[in-house]
């Protein structure tokens, strides 16, 4: 049988992880040489390399990016004419939300204090906030603020979801954005995971953490720019606000920054979905996104480019 479609993958081990199919020729390509065909009908980028690398795609035919990430912000600005964007919606939503749920823990209950406390042999058992019964509020209701709400229900909070419009479901109301600032005071934790757009961007600045009640939580499993580092840094400082953050703004986050010496502040390096359930997650992605194109359907999670 001829070959009727070409797939580009970045990486050897994604390229064991993909099944073989009948008819389907896989090309390695990692975004740093010319690309292996003129025409290519699907290209899977590198991971985490940002959207600049998409500039590589000039002098391709390409009819479909899969990207390995959800969001897709700045993409939009280097995407050839024609060309149909997908992003990973399915792949890291499970292992963010593990994440954002491990660090809400860790932060109410002490664990980096104990862990420094255990390098000097330290014993102090001060009683710490739970997670239990308190109120967290979830900005931003997609696939990551689904998966999180998921996973908070069986520790007994009080979850309140907010998206970009109000509207009710199934479980009751969900919140728009325009309700933000009647919301922040009255929930303990705040988790932030709403896609980097123009209308996101340093959404997070003075003013709604000045609406945050003292002592409360902000968790960022977003992107950094959605936060004002400097508003952030200026209200964990005064020990006024906590935070737990897996995205910075800039990132990597310097070595000489401030915000790694403040006390209350939880930070990670940007590993929301890097867990070993991501490469068979993508690999099921592209494989799904394979037999649509040979069945002669249309991808799922296209996000940007079409007709």
């Amino acid at each position: 049988m001829s070959t009727r479609l070409r797939v580009s993958l970045p990486d050897q081990k994604l390229m064991d992880a993909v099944e073989p199919r009948a008819g389907v020729e896989f090309l390695l390509w990692d975004f740093s040489g010319p690309a292996p065909a003129e025409r290519l009908d699907i290209v899977v980028p590198p991971y985490m390399r940002g959207p600049g690398v998409l500039a590589a795609l000039e002098s391709v035919d390409a009819r479909l990016v899969q990207s390995q990430s959800i969001g897709y912000d700045g993409v939009e600005a280097v995407l050839p004419a024609g060309c149909l964007f997908a992003n990973a919606a399915s792949v890291h939503e499970t292992s963010t939300a593990e994440l954002a749920l491990g660090m809400m823990i860790a932060s109410q209950r002490g664990i980096p204090d104990f862990v420094r406390n255990q390098a000097s042999g330290t014993w102090a058992n001060s009683q710490r906030p739970s997670l239990a019964d308190r109120r967290v509020l979830l900005v931003g209701y997609g696939g990551v603020g689904k998966a999180i709400e998921a996973r908070l229900l069986p520790f007994e909070t009080e979850v309140t979801r907010m998206a970009s419009r109000g509207r009710d479901d199934g479980h009751g109301r969900i919140y728009g954005i325009d309700e933000l600032y009647e919301q922040l005071p009255l929930h303990e934790i705040v988790v932030v995971s709403v896609p980097l757009s123009e209308q996101t961007r340093q959404l997070v600045d003075r003013k709604f953490l000045a609406a945050m009640p003292d002592g409360a939580l902000l968790v960022n499993v977003a992107r950094g720019p959605v936060a004002d580092t400097e508003a952030l840094l200026a209200e964990t400082s005064s020990g006024r606000l906590r935070a737990a953050l897996d995205v910075t703004d800039p990132e990597p986050l310097p070595q000489d920054h401030p915000l790694w010496a403040v006390p209350g502040v939880l930070i990670t390096p940007h590993v929301g979905g890097a867990s070993s359930a991501m490469l068979p997650r993508v690999a099921r992605l592209i494989g799904r996104q394979v037999d649509l194109m040979l069945a002669g359907q249309e991808p799922v999670n296209v996000v940007l480019g079409g007709r």
